[in-house]
């Protein structure tokens, strides 16, 4: 009789029984959900692709949130108060991918979390803090920047002490969040993968899942709707301050009140900006809570390898966030180009030429918000 089933051999191994979770060591057994037991294993070479895609990410984001915790640390025109969240972004993405991404890549290499109980609660606990800070210290950027742009001299100028505060506020609900489920509300368990660790979204417990909708509350929608919200009024208010700046220069008969620039360019660099920023926020954590969700509310059957998309996405972040926050500012590319020659990415007089263009449009506006704000804004 002709036999139209699996191969009766698999990498080596017999089909009879064969899941995704046999090789999880018997410490962390009582922590994968039943949900798990009815798909194969994945197929080993998404095991090395992962890892190495995980390895890679480790070692730019290693390497570009360094140069960025150098060059503003060690640059004195780079001390500001407002610089400060940039610096503890880098630090908190530093953090997350020195933790994480060498943890992940060696559960890659073994095709299982192999490093046991203990382990997999830290990997989840230091996951979920660095992400929560580097999530709420982009918030705290945009409240600058919002605070500088829109409110201008309205607006209480911030501090050291004022950005160490708030610092302090965004490690403050990375650590309470993240400890969370090691005192009972909720639990870290390995995930669909099996390598990588997160909290249990697949859980009947209401209370359990009460955790993850609360987590996504203060650690996801507060922060990206205030995102948007400040990026939003702060191109507003630049598209009517060049508005202004363009009647006042038909007023007095003149082409533009800028030398080589009617502001038009200033206002789409800006909403690009504001656009990129939001994008990509939106593109590193929208599927992990999509993922959660998802096994909070049963939508759809969730399979190993859909798991793991959450964690590399939120992880690239760390690589880009370096490129959004650091190289986009104009005085910290020159800086780059002083310390590493090979690594310049722009004129080492473009931080002098942006603080020109924006001294003219204060000047020009008598010291208006969002003349004021946009060297900042670069940032």
């Amino acid at each position: 009789m002709a036999y139209y089933g699996p191969p009766p051999n698999l990498w080596g191994h017999s089909v009879t029984n064969l899941t995704v979770v046999d090789k999880v060591p018997p410490e962390i057994m009582h922590l994968v959900d039943p949900h798990w037991y009815q798909f194969p294993p994945m197929n080993p070479l998404w095991h090395s692709i992962i890892g190495f895609a995980i390895f890679m990410l480790g070692m730019i984001s290693t390497v570009g949130n360094g140069v960025v915790i150098y060059i503003f640390s060690t640059e004195k025109s780079l001390r500001t108060p407002s610089n400060l969240f940039v610096v503890n972004l880098a630090v908190s993405d530093f953090l997350m991918m020195a933790t994480n991404a060498t943890t992940m890549v060696y559960n890659c290499w073994f095709e299982t979390w192999s490093l046991g109980l203990l382990m997999c609660d830290l990997y989840a606990f230091t996951g979920s803090l660095f992400g929560c800070c580097s999530i709420w210290s982009m918030t705290m950027i945009a409240m600058d920047r919002y605070n500088v742009i829109v409110k201008g001299l309205s607006g209480k100028p911030l501090t050291n002490t004022g950005a160490i505060v708030r610092i302090c506020v965004c490690w403050t609900i990375g650590i309470v969040w993240g400890s969370m489920p090691m005192l009972g509300w909720n639990r870290y368990v390995p995930e669909g993968n099996m390598t990588a660790c997160g909290t249990d979204y697949l859980t009947d417990d209401w209370f359990s899942k009460s955790y993850i909708l609360c987590y996504s509350f203060c650690v996801y929608y507060i922060p990206l709707f205030t995102i948007i919200y400040c990026y939003v009024y702060i191109v507003k208010a630049v598209t009517v301050h060049e508005r202004t700046m363009r009647e006042q220069a038909k007023r007095m008969n003149i082409q533009s009140l800028r030398q080589g620039d009617d502001g038009k360019a200033a206002e789409m660099k800006l909403a690009k900006i504001a656009l990129v920023t939001i994008s990509l926020w939106f593109l590193a954590w929208t599927p992990y809570t999509i993922i959660n969700y998802t096994g909070v509310f049963k939508m759809a059957s969730l399979t190993p390898l859909a798991t793991i998309w959450g964690s590399v996405f939120a992880k690239c972040s760390s690589v880009y966030n370096p490129i959004v926050y650091g190289i986009s500012h104009p005085k910290y590319r020159a800086a780059l180009v002083r310390r590493f020659p090979a690594l310049g990415c722009g004129d080492a007089s473009g931080g002098a030429d942006a603080k020109s263009m924006a001294s003219e449009v204060s000047a020009v506006s008598g010291g208006g918000s969002a003349g004021a704000g946009m060297e900042t804004t670069a940032a």
